[in-house]
């Protein structure tokens, strides 16, 4: 069976178990996120009550103990059984664990494709490249950490997973450019930069991907673009990445354009 059918848990968007609607209630959607992010691993009480709670109130155990049978049934619900996987150890504090393989998780598959796509660009198979975090982007149905609990751990993750696919982003742009999948290419990077304006290599690819269209204004208009907002809003200069496509631009040079993307993918 195929790692993509295998899919029991979704956290990349709303949080799902095996395709069932999103988990309404907010505590058992927090309490199955920390378990799968640890997966396999058991996770005590304090400090599930520390991930939990920024501030955890004195029935906080009592409240996990509840919410923990709430995610038994939920479990249950999704596919009859699937509880058994929540497993108790009571050694010297009480702790949960959740056992799941990495395929069943569409974060841990988002990961390890993430980190193929890297290499793979990285040893120049841009080809495969373009496939490969195709189908890890497929998986992101919406930002990871909404309507989780606003904790440091939570946060932590929420910043690292959301930084890791605008990684991903950026190589997968790179590899569509250098194998000349430039249509519609603006508009997804510009999708993207919306949410990171800050992003040096989002403002190069967007601007070689306009360039590569033979499209001179509109590369400088996005050099441009770049100029005003790390003025403006980092009291900085246009990146060197960025203002070295002017000149490819001005020339009409696409192959320059691509080589200077090319060196930015392998630093």
């Amino acid at each position: 069976m195929r790692g993509k059918d295998r899919m029991l848990f979704r956290l990349l968007g709303p949080v799902r178990i095996a395709g069932t609607a999103e988990m309404q209630s907010s505590a058992r959607r927090a309490l199955l996120t920390a378990l799968l992010l640890r997966r396999g691993q058991f996770v005590g009480m304090d400090e599930l009550t520390e991930l939990l709670w920024a501030a955890p109130p004195s029935s906080a155990v009592a409240n996990l103990r509840s919410h923990l049978t709430g995610l038994r049934r939920c479990l249950d619900t999704a596919q009859p059984g699937l509880s058994k996987r929540l497993t108790t150890s009571r050694g010297a504090e009480t702790g949960y664990a959740l056992r799941v393989d990495a395929d069943e998780i569409d974060l841990s598959r988002f990961l390890r494709l993430a980190r193929q796509g890297r290499e793979l660009l990285a040893a120049g198979h841009h080809q495969r490249v373009v496939g490969v975090l195709g189908e890890a982007l497929a998986l992101w149905r919406g930002p990871f950490g909404q309507r989780l609990p606003a904790t440091r751990w939570f946060h932590a993750h929420t910043m690292g997973l959301n930084n890791t696919r605008l990684e991903a982003c950026q190589n997968y742009f790179t590899a569509c450019l250098l194998t000349q999948r430039t249509e519609m290419l603006p508009y997804r990077i510009e999708t993207v930069l919306a949410g990171a304006p800050h992003r040096q290599r989002l403002w190069q690819l967007l601007a070689a991907s306009y360039c590569a269209q033979g499209d001179v204004p509109g590369a400088l208009g996005v050099i441009e673009r770049c100029r005003t907002v790390f003025a403006e809003e980092l009291g900085l200069d246009v990146p060197p990445g960025v203002e070295a496509i002017r000149a490819a631009a001005l020339t009409w040079d696409t192959a320059r354009a691509h080589r200077l993307v090319a060196e930015m993918a392998r630093r």
